[in-house]
């Protein structure tokens, strides 16, 4: 019934500029499509302005941008799918997650494309012709150097009045995001004389090229060109029950509610084998043995992430002092902290829990579907 609706009542609404998005493939599994890893030249944000579509599109077409994939963000694994985030209850918004390459455009300049051409931020859960929160405006933080920088952008633009009403653009740290369905991937490409994105989603990729000419680029870097190789496995949390029977007491503890395992009494404090360290629940990849070294404390630690699109962080205010809290980004999975202690030339300590992880040596990693990985130890010696 609402199909039939909306075929009729779309011709009106492209004659009144008013088009209303048309239902979507609805998928009763998990999205399929994983995005790509991001290098070590490589950082990631994630915006959510409306219908994924035209967002995606807009970041497709700035320079530096490596990916831009749809998606979802602000809920759990078990409701991102189309079909239940558009009931508008999944605590879901439709994002966009970009890869960039900070040497060609930073962080604040894809912010500048956020605010000044992706969306309305005064617009408060809805987005032209799309209501709900699942079209809310927001920025989903992945380090707290993107948070200060979001929000310090909206307070200058707030006091610069650069918009007629209250920019009411939330940032959060991300939990996770959740690739979309296929179907929704290029989808502003693949259907240009869709009446939907002729009306709301090509006037934005306009105006990229018109207001901010230096940032774009003609040719849109699409989710379909990304090499088969390049993209990473679906990483899926399971279910508490499964998770109860797989897990040790301490590695459902330590995961699943933010427990500590004891320090110089774990299984990697001391390890010095090369290699890399992936998530217990969901093996997506988070450490390596390249960035590790020891801190003194007991337990393992390191001074970067190996994929930092799979480490999400939060404010942890627990045992009366203020932290920040480590956590997988598609298990959701409890690490540790991180602390601004660490040695040059990152400054941090990421202090993990052996019992979130699980270590695949170099020698190892072929066979268990991380041989992308290889080429950073080439030339690496093991560690002591």
């Amino acid at each position: 019934m609402f199909g039939k609706l909306v075929q009729r009542v779309a011709p009106i609404a492209v004659l009144l500029g008013l088009a209303a998005k048309t239902p979507r493939v609805q998928a009763a599994s998990r999205p399929t499509y994983i995005p790509s890893g991001v290098s070590k030249d490589e950082q990631v944000a994630v915006f959510s302005g409306g219908c994924f579509w035209g967002v995606q599109a807009v970041f497709q077409h700035v320079k530096g941008v490596t990916s831009a994939l749809s998606g979802y963000a602000g809920g759990d694994a078990a409701s991102a799918h189309y079909d239940r985030v558009s009931d508008g209850n999944t605590g879901h918004a439709e994002s966009v997650r970009v890869a960039f390459d900070p040497r060609q455009v930073s962080y604040e300049q894809l912010l500048h494309v956020f605010f000044a051409v992706a969306h309305d931020p005064t617009q408060l859960n809805y987005q032209g012709p799309d209501h709900g929160p699942q079209y809310r405006s927001a920025i989903w933080y992945t380090n707290e150097q993107q948070r200060a920088a979001a929000e310090a952008y909206i307070a200058q633009l707030t006091r610069a009045k650069f918009w007629p009403r209250p920019i009411v653009t939330t940032v959060s740290a991300l939990g996770g995001f959740y690739p979309a369905e296929a179907s929704h991937q290029d989808y502003a490409t693949l259907h240009p004389n869709q009446p939907y994105i002729a009306i709301n989603d090509a006037p934005k990729v306009v105006a990229l090229k018109t207001q901010l000419p230096a940032l774009y680029r003609d040719t849109p870097v699409l989710v379909s060109d990304t090499p088969k190789e390049a993209k990473m496995r679906e990483y899926t949390k399971p279910n508490d029950a499964e998770l109860k029977k797989t897990l040790t007491p301490m590695q459902y503890k330590v995961t699943q509610h933010e427990g500590t395992e004891p320090p110089f009494r774990n299984e990697y404090w001391d390890n010095h084998e090369a290699g890399i360290y992936v998530d217990i629940v969901t093996g997506e990849p988070l450490f390596s043995s390249i960035d590790k070294y020891d801190s003194g404390t007991g337990w393992p630690s390191f001074t970067k992430p190996l994929e930092p699109a799979n480490i999400t962080t939060k404010t942890d205010r627990l045992l009366g002092m203020v932290r920040t809290e480590v956590r997988s980004a598609h298990g959701n999975s409890h690490l540790g902290h991180v602390f601004d202690d660490g040695p040059r030339p990152t400054g941090q300590r990421y202090c993990m829990n052996s019992a979130a992880m699980r270590f695949i040596p170099v020698a190892k990693l072929e066979a268990e579907g991380y041989g992308e990985y290889l080429k950073r130890f080439q030339g690496e010696s093991a560690k002591r």
